[in-house]
């Protein structure tokens, strides 16, 4: 109810600033806004705006490049296809912080050392994109974000150009995402599933103020290069508008429901069973249909993210390699008689692939999650034992039971 309330009066906020002639006095302070991350997986990585007060008339609004609206029709499919439509929304300071202070983030302001001719054409260009038929943008996850936004509009305002000290350490897109989602856990583990080789590229200095903190961060220290040769601060002051007011609480997730946890008891079970199979000379069918259901689902997934969607860091995933979207069928060929001599040489082939991804892992062609290399192992080891136990069946007694 109260996220209702508040999405009221934003819009309320939205009509009234729309209804007035927007214009600002040379007094006037625009700044950079910064939030830090909220627990939603949308907030996991901050979010950026612009702020404008103007106290001469009567001005404290803020521009936000991040709305969105999950009752978008096929939200979820766009999403997943790279598809994603967000907006500009203007609306007051007022009705933009409640919204933080909701999810318990800190919310940090830079004034930014504009002239008032500068001031102006931020302004204008921030109108001018707010008009009806330009505020609404392809949203991408790294070249095009609620962050990127803000910084290329103040880029664009500057009678000059930017110089930044570059205090950030390199890392790939990959290192840069797995600061604020943190290594074992399973957001991690999916990301790194769909995320190709491209992930894996060192993100330039520009290309890694995508995450909100990185742009504050280099904000802080940059320097406006004037025609003249000479050099200002970017940012005059910096302070805290928003402290988060209820104390962070660790949630200790137990060893055995994190990615690595899971995929190690996973490989025992398959081990034990492996040793059982061979034992008895007979497969266990149940385990391997949901290791191949399982496999190939995610298959399908990573196979349609690199042939069809549009998002950043999807293509060429060496992932694919051992989640081959092809087991979804061999789950249920598994089960027919008639069809194992195929399958006995779709293994071999299969195996080749699961050799593949185990060099690929091992050569770091591609940054494979860690928890991978337990699940790639255990295919490995009954994609070995099936093949052992069916060439006995097939080409010795010929007896398949």
């Amino acid at each position: 109810m109260k996220r209702l309330i508040l999405l009221i009066c934003v819009l309320l906020s939205i009509l009234k600033i729309n209804a007035q002639q927007f214009s600002i006095s040379d007094s006037a302070i625009v700044s950079l806004i910064t939030c830090s991350p909220g627990e939603e997986i949308y907030s996991k990585f901050g979010h950026t705006a612009i702020r404008v007060r103007d106290v001469k008339n009567g001005l404290d609004v803020v521009f936000n490049y991040g709305i969105f609206s999950f009752e978008t029709e096929n939200f979820y499919y766009k999403f997943i296809k790279g598809e994603t439509d967000y907006q500009l929304g203007v609306y007051e300071t007022n009705y933009f912080l409640p919204e933080y202070a909701a999810r318990n983030s800190m919310v940090w302001e830079q004034i930014l050392n504009l002239t008032p001719s500068e001031k102006k054409n931020l302004v204008n260009l921030l109108m001018e994109n707010y008009q009806p038929e330009n505020r609404v943008y392809r949203y991408n996850f790294v070249f095009d974000n609620c962050a990127t936004r803000p910084r290329d509009k103040i880029f664009e305002a500057l009678h000059g150009y930017v110089k930044f000290q570059n205090t950030s350490d390199p890392k790939t897109f990959r290192q840069w995402i797995g600061v604020y989602v943190g290594t074992d856990t399973w957001l991690k583990f999916g990301i790194d599933l769909v995320f190709g080789l491209d992930a894996d590229r060192v993100a330039t200095l520009n290309e890694s103020m995508f995450l909100p903190e990185v742009l504050m961060n280099e904000f802080q220290n940059g320097q406006i290069g004037t025609p003249n040769g000479q050099f200002r601060k970017l940012i005059t002051k910096e302070k805290t508008i928003l402290v988060n007011k209820k104390p962070e609480t660790e949630i200790t997730t137990p060893w055995i429901f994190k990615p690595m946890g899971f995929s190690q008891i996973l490989l025992i079970i398959g081990i034990l069973l492996t040793i059982w199979d061979n034992y008895r000379k007979r497969i266990y069918k149940p385990f391997d249909t949901a290791l191949l259901v399982l496999t190939g689902l995610g298959g399908i997934i990573v196979s349609y993210l690199m042939l069809i969607s549009i998002h950043p860091l999807v293509k060429f995933n060496l992932n694919i390699l051992w989640l081959n979207p092809l087991n979804i069928f061999v789950a249920i060929i598994l089960w027919i008689k008639p069809l194992r001599l195929p399958l006995f040489f779709y293994q071999i082939f299969n195996m080749l692939l699961l050799i593949g991804a185990l060099f690929a892992f091992a050569l770091s062609s591609q940054v494979f999650n860690d928890a991978c290399f337990p699940l790639i192992v255990l295919l490995i080891i009954r994609t070995t034992s099936w093949f052992a136990i069916t060439k006995r069946r097939l080409f010795r007694h010929r007896d398949i039971k």
